[in-house]
């Protein structure tokens, strides 16, 4: 509930506060109402985006008209709950068919992400506390930490993983694991203090099929085994940066919820990834002060240049294979047909016309598959901007869309696209399309 000490005393912004706090409430009131809950659960995602988005507009026009120093920070962490982790928490809600669970963990997400951010970050523009996210990694070297953890969950694990959060906050998303590492070194007394998060559902899905667990519960063996695994993922993790390499095991716990977010009330992590996987959800957090201070990129020298440099290029080596762009606004879409076509095209996929129209014009690609029924910059949009612009208007689109009644076929080939792609056709139909175009584009 809305409590008074969550005020700054900024009208605009504290009525948004507690517009976003009675949406939450009201759904926690109506969860376990069957259908009902289903209904109220679809309007509250609708609102809850609305409210939101125009809680972070007024919040940062407020920052930007007192020069709040952290103004920058502030938008990177509304734009990982507003890009990221709604969208997801949407997907998996449709997913599952707004099962009890699902619509439980929206509420937890959301609840969490609002009380912590209302309690931390808003304050903090008054200057009354100070902002958990002050020390987080630069951009650049978060990117390098997150590649590396993606790749290491699909090597060790099989498991394919997007990013959800990159400001995880301590939120609970069901039962787990929290298991914490703490790697040091005698001589300067630096620290690396790991704590990741294991959804129930992965571990039994993952160590616990290779162990030949019948149950989905966690049991006493099945712990163990996670606690070398989740070690062994570490050493993986940290192989990919030889600062470590002088640092040895001192401490390892496994904690309860409440001791993980004692941590986290204590403690400003440097990393803190949520990253969403086929089989549940999986955190990654390192609290390391130091290395704001020296970085975690790869340090050359005149033993590994050679070898760096031969890794480096090879990671960063051109494909030859044509470059197929995908946009649409659903994670499972996107995910569904890169799987479909990724062995055979560099494919990269975003989630907006506005993205679409920023990564056209970074990287040209061969093919631009185009949902049309987007929020704010939909497929029409895109196409009629692309058309616009003689460095751009020979782009090859195909529309992505499930409508195919005659008055909407019209709408979309009115602006020439290159076809029109039926979002239910099998998957190998959909491939077909594709292969078609560009084995025609080759011939002509």
């Amino acid at each position: 509930m809305w409590n008074e000490k969550f005020s700054i005393g900024v009208d605009a912004i504290d009525k948004e506060h507690q517009r976003l706090f009675s949406i939450i409430n009201r759904l926690f009131t109506l969860r376990k109402e069957g259908e009902k809950s289903r209904r109220a659960c679809e309007e509250g995602i609708k609102y809850f985006y609305e409210h939101a988005i125009r809680h972070f507009t007024d919040e940062e026009n407020y920052m930007s008209l007192i020069s709040y120093k952290n103004l920058k920070m502030h938008k990177r962490i509304h734009k990982d709950f507003r890009d990221r982790t709604l969208p997801a928490l949407e997907d998996e809600l449709k997913k599952c068919d707004y099962s009890a669970e699902a619509v439980d963990h929206f509420l937890a997400v959301c609840a969490g992400w609002l009380i912590g951010h209302t309690l931390t970050e808003d304050l903090a523009i008054t200057g009354e506390t100070p902002s958990r996210w002050d020390d987080l990694l630069p951009v650049q070297e978060l990117e390098s930490m997150k590649t590396v953890i993606i790749q290491c969950l699909q090597h060790m694990f099989g498991l394919k993983a997007t990013v959800i959060s990159e400001t995880y906050d301590g939120e609970k998303f069901g039962d787990g694991i929290y298991y914490r590492l703490v790697y040091g070194r005698e001589q300067d007394k630096k620290k690396w203090e790991i704590i990741m998060v294991f959804d129930e559902k992965i571990l039994v899905n993952t160590i616990g099929k290779i162990l030949g667990v019948r149950s989905n519960k966690l049991d006493v063996m099945l712990i163990n085994a996670v606690r070398y695994s989740a070690s062994q993922f570490v050493w993986h993790v940290m192989s990919h940066f030889p600062t470590m390499e002088s640092y040895e095991l001192q401490e390892e716990n496994l904690l309860t919820y409440e001791q993980f977010q004692q941590i986290f009330e204590n403690e400003k992590p440097q990393v803190s990834l949520l990253f969403g996987t086929n089989t549940g959800y999986f955190s990654y957090c390192i609290i390391a002060p130091h290395l704001l201070e020296s970085g975690i990129g790869m340090p050359l020298n005149v033993k590994n240049e050679m070898a760096e440099t031969e890794r480096y290029f090879k990671i960063n080596q051109r494909s030859s294979k044509p470059k197929v762009l995908l946009v649409d606004d659903s994670m499972t879409i996107r995910e569904g047909i890169r799987r479909l076509l990724v062995e055979d095209y560099e494919v990269s996929t975003v989630q907006s016309g506005v993205a679409a129209i920023r990564a056209i014009s970074l990287d040209r690609p061969d093919l631009v598959l185009l949902d049309y029924d987007m929020p704010v910059c939909d497929g029409r949009h895109v196409l009629e901007m692309l058309r616009s612009d003689k460095e751009f208007e020979d782009v090859s689109v195909i529309f992505l869309t499930s409508r195919d009644d005659p008055e909407s076929v019209k709408k979309v080939l009115e602006l020439k696209p290159e076809g029109y792609l039926l979002k239910y056709l099998k998957p190998a139909e959909i491939r077909k399309r594709v292969d078609d175009f560009f084995k025609k584009k080759k011939v002509v």
